[in-house]
């Protein structure tokens, strides 16, 4: 049984030149913006072209494109070798007469073997939905499992990647059974592996005093949230898990947002805000990007740039992305496999 992966990702300009046209994806996407045509057309325009500059200056910083492509494809290429590590196959005669339904070993006489292909899908700049279909096609899977890399669900973006994709397979033909992984921000792997990488940054901090972990995650607007979104939810409950797990007695902590853009109100605390107060309490800070898999400007320049110069010297752990965290791999693959 060959079976197609499609790692859904945000995306980002691969060069200065990209970054207009980007922006204009991202602001016109009806799940950014919900206004009807002509009016989402002409305010994406504009704010593209007003937020060129500033973009341009921060992909400077970080080699004047988005790492994020190279990431997700280093991510992919792991869960791929993962998945197909092992060989996998449908259960014989007997087994299915016996009622097992799992995946046995296919050592066993008489088995098929399982083919995982893992593809990378940007949603806002390229590889975009309609090319990686064509590649979907050539492969020509059993099955499509659509992967966002989104852990917390919502609408603006794992459900606006979904319908990009489901949209493009429909006009360009890909007639093939689709499973959707909506979200995993408790799955245990996925908990497991930020535990660790905070544990680490957390001893380090120690050394300075008693630190407070921030685990900063990308806001919304709260009309998104006010409809219904999930997103906020499940942010408070993949840190209460991890919070949970890491065990540590009277532990500091907070959540907080990053990323706001325009004049309506957005989910808080800001991350920069409640850096502010740690610093007023001087408390070294352990932060954690809480909704981010893959390092890209949010992390690299808001996170390690902007952020880390509010903060004195020597006060300031940042956590890295999960990125190809082995454990992060694990739950991906074990998402996969037994994706209803």
């Amino acid at each position: 049984m060959k079976k197609a992966i499609v790692l859904l990702n945000l995306g980002g300009p691969d060069s200065p030149n990209a970054v207009r046209p980007f922006l204009f994806n991202l602001f016109y996407d009806k799940r950014i913006i919900n206004l009807p045509n002509p009016f989402r057309f002409l305010l994406a325009k504009f704010i593209s072209a007003k937020r060129e500059d500033t973009a341009r200056k921060i992909y400077e910083q970080i080699g004047g494109k988005s790492p994020i492509l190279e990431n997700t494809k280093m991510q992919a290429e792991a869960l791929e070798q993962e998945l197909n590590k092992s060989v996998f196959c449908h259960p014989s005669s007997m087994e299915l007469g016996s009622r097992k339904k799992n995946w046995i070993p296919a050592s066993r006489a008489g088995m098929t073997q399982e083919l995982a292909r893992v593809f990378v899908c940007m949603r806002y700049w390229h590889p975009f939905a309609n090319e990686v279909v064509e590649s979907v096609k050539q492969f020509d899977p059993d099955e499509v499992i659509l992967l966002p890399l989104y852990p917390q669900y919502s609408t603006t973006t794992t459900l606006s990647s979904i319908e990009n994709w489901q949209k493009s397979a429909k006009k360009y033909g890909l007639k093939c059974n689709t499973k959707i992984i909506n979200h995993y921000h408790n799955n245990q792997d996925f908990i497991e592996a930020h535990v660790n990488l905070t544990a680490q940054y957390y001893k380090l901090a120690s050394r300075i005093g008693n630190p407070r972990i921030l685990f900063s995650a990308h806001s919304l607007p709260l009309s998104v949230i006010e409809k219904g979104d999930p997103y906020a939810l499940q942010i408070e409950e993949t840190v209460k898990l991890i919070v949970e797990r890491l065990n540590i007695k009277d532990l500091d902590w907070s959540i907080c947002y990053q990323s706001k853009i325009g004049p309506v109100k957005w989910l808080e605390p800001s991350t920069e805000k409640e850096l502010l107060r740690a610093k007023a309490e001087d408390i070294p800070v352990v932060l954690s990007p809480i909704s981010f898999v893959s390092e890209h400007s949010e992390t690299l320049v808001e996170l390690d740039m902007e952020y880390k110069a509010i903060i004195k010297d020597g006060y300031y752990f940042r956590v890295p992305t999960l990125s190809t965290n082995s454990l992060f791999i694990k739950c991906l693959a074990d998402l996969c496999r037994n994706c209803p």
